[in-house]
């Protein structure tokens, strides 16, 4: 006989490496001390192993694509393990990040999303906000043929990557998205469009939202709310409904991102 142990009413609950709360979903406490105590790898199995962790709490650092670019590049194919400075720098700045990762507010069906997307010539970006409140950070790197993407279609292709990840969330809600890219705001009425973009037009009229710019100077709200405790409480909310969203995310998350060890990107 297998003894289960119930608990009621409890304020929060450790689960899955998380705490889940009215306040949200926060960093398990014991997992920051770890981080807290991890010396800089000095072999490609350890540092493996730290983006192992690291990836597993991505959701919670903005632009985390970016900032492991160097440590990626360590587990390609044939690389000789050589910590630069670089490393170092990288190592550190993620360590900082996920110490002081904010509180994610748990997701209200029905309430309006707005969906931040930005990109680089490094990789995409973006936030998913809702009430001023945030849900998840996502990014990537870019493939090696989405480097030569014009603007527009890198554009694009973050808004397209954030709702593929977000489906769960974004399906038969309405959300706006913004975006620094005023080009944007005029693809559901542009006329002429390459053979990629009339696909990933297709893709976004699954999906109730309207594109607004956002001029990238005013494009403030992704660090303010990336403080911790920032965050307000959203009220009552069950802690069965905590625990499903936060498994959604998870099985999600699971099946996304993985690094891939022979060219060291992010996926």
């Amino acid at each position: 006989m297998l003894n289960f142990q119930c608990d009621f009413w409890l304020s929060e609950v450790a689960l899955l490496g998380h705490v889940v709360s009215a306040e949200g979903i926060k960093v398990d406490p014991s997992k920051i001390e770890a981080i807290v105590k991890w010396e800089a790898p000095k072999s490609v199995s350890e540092n493996k192993s730290f983006l192992g962790l690291a990836g597993y709490y991505r959701r919670f650092v903005e632009d985390y694509s970016q900032i492991i670019i160097p440590l990626t590049s360590l587990t390609k194919k044939g690389e000789k393990f050589v910590w630069t400075d670089k490393c170092e720098k990288s190592f550190q700045m993620l360590k900082t990040r996920l110490i002081s990762t904010p509180i994610l507010t748990i997701f209200v069906p029905g309430q309006t999303f707005t969906l931040y997307t930005d990109a680089s010539g490094l990789g995409l970006g973006c936030v998913l906000v809702q009430v001023e409140q945030v849900i998840a950070y996502a990014s990537r790197q870019l493939k090696i043929h989405e480097k030569n993407y014009p603007t527009h279609d890198l554009e694009l292709a973050a808004v397209v990557h954030a709702v593929k990840i977000w489906r769960h969330y974004l399906y038969r809600e309405k959300f706006q998205i913004k975006s620094d890219h005023k080009s944007l705001t005029y693809l559901f009425n542009q006329k002429e469009l390459n053979m990629r973009q009339r696909r990933w037009l297709e893709l976004l009229k699954d999906y109730d939202c309207d594109i607004q710019y956002h001029p990238g100077k005013a494009n403030v709200v992704a660090d303010a709310l990336r403080r911790k405790g920032m965050i307000k409480s959203q009220g009552e909310i069950s802690t069965t409904t905590a625990m499903c969203t936060i498994g959604m995310e998870f099985n999600h998350g699971n099946e996304q991102y993985v690094i891939d060890t022979t060219d060291g990107s992010a996926h």
